[in-house]
C-alpha cells in the first residue's frame, strides 16, 4: 500500500504532490470536523488527551523529519553545519511569535484573546488560531517536496509522505477541538463544521508556497526545514501544551503527548 502511494507521488511534479498531501491533511482535519455531526460535546479528558498527542507528533516530526535532515544536507563541520538549522530554527520561531502578537486569535480556552485589538466574532478569533498552527505544518510538508524537486539528496518522497501522514493524524484532533466547542456554544452542526474544517485550509496554500520557494532556491531548503520546525515547536510550547494543562488531566495529556511522540518516530524511521 505505502509502496503505491510512494510509486504514485514520484510519477506526479513535486509542486502538485505538495498540493496533493497537503490536501490529505486538510480532509483529516475535516474528518476531525465532521464529530460535530455525531457528538455535541466530548469528555475533556479525551479532548486533552488527544492534543496532547498531537503536540507529541509536531515535536518528533520537527527533529525527525525537518531538523535532523537540515543538519545532515548542510555543508561544513561541528558549529559550521549547524548555522543553517539553528538561524532557520531560530525565524520560524519569530515567524510565528510575530503572527501570534499581530493577528487577532481567541485561544482553544477561550479565556483569552491575543493579538491586535479586533471586532472579530469569538468563532473567527478561535478558526485564525487553529489557522496558525496549520501555517508551519503545511509549509514543512511543501518544503520536502520542494527538496525532492530541487534533487536535494536527503529529501526524498518517502520522507515527505511520512511527514504528510503524520500531520494528517495529528489534524485530526485539531479537527474536533475547533468543531466541538463551537457546537457547544450553540451554533449549529453544519457551521461548526464548516469553521473546523476551515482552520486547515492555509495548509495547501503553504505547503505549495514552500514547495515552489525552495524548488527556485535550493540553498533555502537546509533554512526552510529548520524554519518549519522551529514554528512548529513555537506552536507547540506557547499553545498546545499549556491548553492541555487547563484542567486536572496532566497525566492523561503527557501520556498522549509521549504516545504522538513514538508514533511520528517510528512512522519517520520505518517508513522515510
Amino acid at each position: 500500500m505505502f509502496d503505491s502511494v510512494l510509486h504514485f507521488f514520484e510519477q506526479i511534479d513535486p509542486v502538485v504532490a505538495a498540493l496533493l498531501a497537503t490536501l490529505f491533511t486538510w480532509g483529516l482535519t475535516a474528518l476531525g470536523a465532521s464529530f460535530v455531526f455525531f457528538f455535541k460535546t466530548m469528555n475533556r479528558v479525551v479532548l486533552d488527551g488527544m492534543l496532547g498527542f498531537t503536540g507529541g507528533v509536531m515535536v518528533a516530526a520537527s527533529f525527525w523529519s525537518l531538523l535532523a535532515p537540515a543538519i545532515e544536507m548542510s555543508e561544513g563541520d561541528g558549529f559550521v553545519k549547524v548555522i543553517p538549522a539553528a538561524l532557520g530554527f531560530l525565524l520560524g520561531a519569530f515567524f510565528i511569535f510575530g503572527l501570534d502578537k499581530i493577528l487577532p486569535h481567541l485561544h482553544l480556552n477561550f479565556q483569552e484573546t491575543e493579538g491586535m485589538k479586533s471586532p472579530w466574532q469569538r468563532t473567527t478569533l478561535l478558526v485564525l488560531a487553529i489557522t496558525l498552527h496549520n501555517i508551519p505544518e503545511g509549509l514543512a510538508v511543501g518544503v520536502l517536496f520542494g527538496g525532492v524537486a530541487a534533487g536535494i539528496p536527503e529529501a526524498s518522497i518517502a520522507g515527505a509522505v511520512t511527514l504528510a501522514i503524520g500531520i494528517g493524524i495529528q489534524n485530526f484532533p485539531e479537527g474536533i477541538a475547533v468543531s466541538m466547542p463551537l457546537r457547544r456554544m450553540g451554533m449549529s452542526r453544519w457551521k461548526s463544521f464548516m469553521y473546523g474544517q476551515s482552520s486547515a485550509l492555509v495548509e495547501p496554500i503553504a505547503g505549495v508556497l514552500g514547495a515552489v520557494a525552495v524548488t527556485f532556491f535550493t540553498p533555502l531548503l537546509p533554512y526552510a526545514l529548520a524554519f518549519a520546525a522551529g514554528a512548529m515547536i513555537f506552536v507547540v510550547v506557547e499553545e498546545v501544551i499549556p491548553e492541555t494543562q487547563q484542567d486536572k488531566n496532566t497525566d492523561i495529556a503527557t501520556l498522549g503527548f509521549i504516545g504522538g511522540f513514538i508514533v511520528m518516530m517510528m512512522l519517520d524511521v520505518a517508513l522515510g
